[in-house]
């Protein structure tokens, strides 16, 4: 069996617990409650596979979280790089387009098929089906497979004639 990696941690107890109450990230916090855990136990070294359990994180996880900050210090730890679900393909104009034609109940899109095509056809922009329909999901609520609000065909003059007439 290995070693335990020895680490010593310059920070002070406090000052982890201090940075670890501020931060909002998730991935963040489980970095500092490693070192937490590490300075609480200074003494003894434990192996990844243990700080895993305290920590309740994947033992490969808190490997690279050690030698991230044997490497970078506690600003390596506190960094965040990770960028987001932004798409590169939808602009502001687009995007404002998408709510209009998604939103309009007598819009008569049949699915997100015909939706690509729209954009193909209208703004030449062509996306993969599951990116369109994961990013459309996102940020409109969009189901697949849901009924229309309305009738492609209704028309707006007939209404009336359907509608139940309260008695008094």
């Amino acid at each position: 069996m290995a070693k335990a990696l020895e680490i010593i941690i310059s920070e002070e107890l406090e000052e982890l617990q201090k940075l670890y109450r501020k931060t909002r990230c998730a991935t963040v916090k489980k970095r500092l409650k490693l070192l937490v855990t590490i300075k609480k136990r200074s003494p003894e070294m434990l192996s990844k596979n243990e700080l895993a359990g305290l920590c309740k994180c994947d033992p490969n996880s808190v490997n690279n979280w050690r030698k991230l900050y044997l490497t970078g210090g506690i600003d390596a730890v506190m960094q965040h790089n990770w960028k987001g679900t932004s798409s590169k393909h939808v602009t502001e104009e687009l995007y404002g387009e998408l709510e209009k034609k998604l939103k309009n109940p007598v819009n008569g899109l049949a699915g997100y098929r015909e939706l690509m095509r729209w954009m193909e056809t209208e703004y030449g922009i062509s996306i993969k089906y599951t990116t369109l329909y994961e990013y459309v999901k996102r940020n409109f609520g969009s189901k697949i497979k849901v009924a229309r609000k309305s009738h492609i065909k209704k028309k707006e003059e007939d209404m009336p004639a359907f509608k139940k007439k309260r008695e008094k």
